[in-house]
């Protein structure tokens, strides 16, 4: 049996697949999980100059890893010729541009021109409008922190650009009006730099929502629940009102 027949799983470091011209939205490092796909670079595997059955078992500093099953790296090799364009980021039909396109189709309708644009290569395309925040709540809840492939980034920055300029109390109602997976989403929020780095007038939540955040962090995403309890500061009482 080859060595690359066990592969199950394909480690990227994007900055060492020779790529020009890096994609705005590209993670550094990113994994290649689908069979398919895993079968589409076993194809293209360089091979042992001295032995055409051997496959590249060098550990050193390439692009690409192959790990088995039990976590072993079985291969490693920086990606030259037709192997390195299919990982080039702005390449239309390489691996990277089909995992941003997979990630954009699934966004929530109104929101998928934005997301195809992100995935394009637009550095931070116009807002769309009339989407209300716990859509976006929903759309960054739903982002699943495994696998981590080459839309990753993408998934977790694109609703952070398009909630980092909503006034607070506005994101405040959203939380009261979210389902389960917008909670999700919004404790990701309010936990993360875009939030956290705001002025201290601005970190002010009504308990309504302050509540809302901080017990599902405690029951579903510990991990966030101090940094939630440092930076979402009270209000001296619950005003916010609808608009």
């Amino acid at each position: 049996m080859k060595p690359t027949s066990r592969t199950v799983r394909i480690a990227v470091t994007a900055s060492r697949t020779g790529t020009d011209h890096p994609h705005p939205h590209h993670p550094r490092e990113y994994e290649v999980l689908a069979r398919a796909e895993i079968a589409e670079v076993l194809a293209l595997w360089p091979r042992h100059a001295a032995h055409d059955d051997f496959e590249c078992m060098c550990h050193g500093d390439g692009g690409l890893s192959l790990y088995e099953a039990g976590g072993e790296r079985i291969g490693s090799a920086a990606p030259t010729g037709p192997l390195q364009t299919l990982f080039d980021p702005f390449s239309p039909d390489g691996i990277p541009a089909r995992h941003r396109a997979r990630w954009a189709a699934a966004a929530p309708e109104g929101l998928r021109e934005f997301a195809r644009s992100l995935a394009a290569g637009e550095e931070e395309p116009p807002p769309p409008h009339g989407v209300p925040p716990r859509v976006v709540f929903g759309w960054l809840g739903a982002v699943r922190e495994e696998p981590r492939d080459a839309a990753l980034l993408l998934a977790e920055r694109a609703p952070g650009l398009l909630l980092a300029g909503r006034p607070t109390e506005e994101l405040a109602w959203a939380v009261r009006e979210t389902d389960r997976t917008g909670l999700a989403g919004a404790v990701r929020f309010f936990a993360s730099e875009e939030f956290t780095t705001r002025h201290p007038k601005r970190r002010r939540v009504p308990d309504t929502a302050r509540d809302l955040l901080l017990r599902y962090a405690r029951s579903h995403r510990p991990e966030d629940l101090p940094v939630l309890e440092r930076r979402l500061l009270r209000t001296p009482e619950d005003r916010v009102r609808r608009s």
